[in-house]
């Protein structure tokens, strides 16, 4: 009876926060004041799939619900994005019959890397994807080695751990353990042997803290790594981006599988990699994964076509306050042999809390926009007289700079001043302002 009327009260307060146009985290929060214990007495499906990291969960989530559904399985998933234990206890509830019992075959659940220790208390995953750790809203989440160890708290026994092998602060939460799945690229065409980023936080090695030595990069820290004095190095990978030419748009896994990309971005890459290997792991066909994400869009709003006027778009979102977002961002735009411009609007710091610390554009690596793909870059927004002093340290000739404190005049700029394509990169708080000034195209 407890249960049931935890179950009701949740649906109900879910279904009156859609009406109304909530979050959905409240419902999930007033289930746990009823019943702490709620999510260990619910019967869980044989597959619960959990996936955590700075970067790349939503999307690896999304490509992993649609992979199982295409095989023939029932999944439910955190689509809302809720994926702290509020929002993950909401979904699981309202995805539960009323006696408690999960109604899909798989329960798939994108997590909070900080606060997976407090979901995964109540009950664990039986397979774990860790994308990868990087500097992510520093002044909210500190250092990757503090959120390494926070997400070391979620990690327990039975539970098969399926990890980025080349970032080499992932790879340790597989240090000592039998039942880990490593996936990761071999040298493919865009690997080089220098770290060209801003920063490095790959250069010493996460166990024993001596430098590390890179036989190559793929970008930031994320490689193929070594440490000479403990022996740290790049696990063997069992899923393996074993060729990639970006320009064609095409990767081959595992020398057998190959992918076309709708994205043709390595960041991307990384996320339909983790997903072919949790979904293969779950037991979906090769065949049928390749054909589920050829050339396959996504749906979460990360990446959006557009037309401004007569000409074409791409909006790409990254996360407020990391800078390895904005840099596959960046490279994606100053890849294009076609010939772009570039509108960079951060009009927004955080879309959760107040700050005016704007340091961490100088973690990103602006000057990838040196490229002789870019023509015309362009900075909007509250902040882009920061961004103005930050461009003034890239080396670009400041005639192909313009700023504009405001959104619409930035906009009314681009209609007439080039044909090219305009690439837009922005953060969640700051795309609807743009997005409201143009016409989305749908796919």
């Amino acid at each position: 009876m407890r249960v049931f009327f935890v179950i009701l009260v949740c649906k109900l307060l879910h279904f009156i926060g859609k009406l109304i146009g909530k979050g959905s985290s409240l419902p999930g929060k007033y289930a746990l004041k009823l019943d702490r214990n709620i999510l260990k007495k619910i019967k869980m499906p044989e597959y619960i799939i959990a996936v955590t990291g700075s970067n790349g969960k939503t999307s690896t989530v999304e490509m992993i619900a649609h992979i199982l559904q295409e095989g023939g399985k029932t999944v439910a998933y955190n689509k809302e994005g809720s994926n702290q234990i509020e929002g993950v206890t909401t979904f699981i509830l309202c995805n539960s019959t009323m006696g408690g019992k999960v109604k899909s075959d798989i329960l798939l659940i994108e997590s909070d890397e900080r606060f997976a220790q407090y979901t995964f208390k109540y009950f664990k995953p039986t397979h774990y994807v860790i994308t990868n750790l990087y500097r992510d809203q520093l002044t909210r989440n500190g250092h990757p080695e503090w959120v390494y160890d926070c997400l070391k708290n979620s990690i327990h026994d039975g539970t098969q751990l399926i990890l980025n092998a080349d970032d080499p602060l992932v790879s340790c939460f597989g240090y000592g353990k039998d039942d880990v799945i490593y996936f990761g690229a071999d040298k493919i065409s865009v690997s080089h042997e220098k770290n060209n980023s801003v920063y490095n936080d790959g250069i010493f090695c996460p166990h024993c803290k001596k430098r590390l030595s890179y036989e190559y990069y793929h970008y930031n820290h994320i490689g193929k790594y070594s440490c000479p004095n403990c022996g740290l190095k790049r696990n063997n990978t069992q899923f393996t981006v074993t060729s990639a030419d970006l320009d064609k748009g095409e990767i081959t896994i595992n020398d057998k599988s190959t992918i076309k990309l709708a994205l043709k971005s390595l960041y991307n890459v990384y996320n339909i990699l983790a997903a072919y290997s949790v979904c293969s792991i779950a037991g979906i066909d090769d065949a049928t994964i390749c054909k589920s994400i050829n050339n396959y869009v996504l749906k979460n709003g990360r990446v959006i076509e557009f037309s401004l006027d007569k000409r074409h778009g791409t909006l790409l979102t990254s996360k407020h306050e990391n800078s390895v977002s904005y840099d596959q961002s960046l490279t994606l735009a100053a890849n294009d042999k076609q010939g772009c411009d570039v509108l960079i609007i951060v009009d927004a710091i955080s879309r959760k809390y107040f700050t005016s610390d704007v340091s961490w554009l100088w973690d990103i690596d602006f000057e990838l926009l040196s490229s002789k793909n870019v023509g015309e870059i362009v900075l909007a927004g509250l902040y882009s007289a920061d961004l103005q002093t930050r461009f003034s340290f890239t080396g670009i000739e400041e005639s192909k700079i313009k700023a504009f404190s405001d959104i619409g005049e930035a906009t009314e700029y681009l209609k007439t001043s080039s044909d090219r394509k305009l690439y837009v990169i922005t953060c969640f708080s700051d795309k609807g302002k743009f997005l409201s000034l143009v016409k989305e195209e749908k796919l």
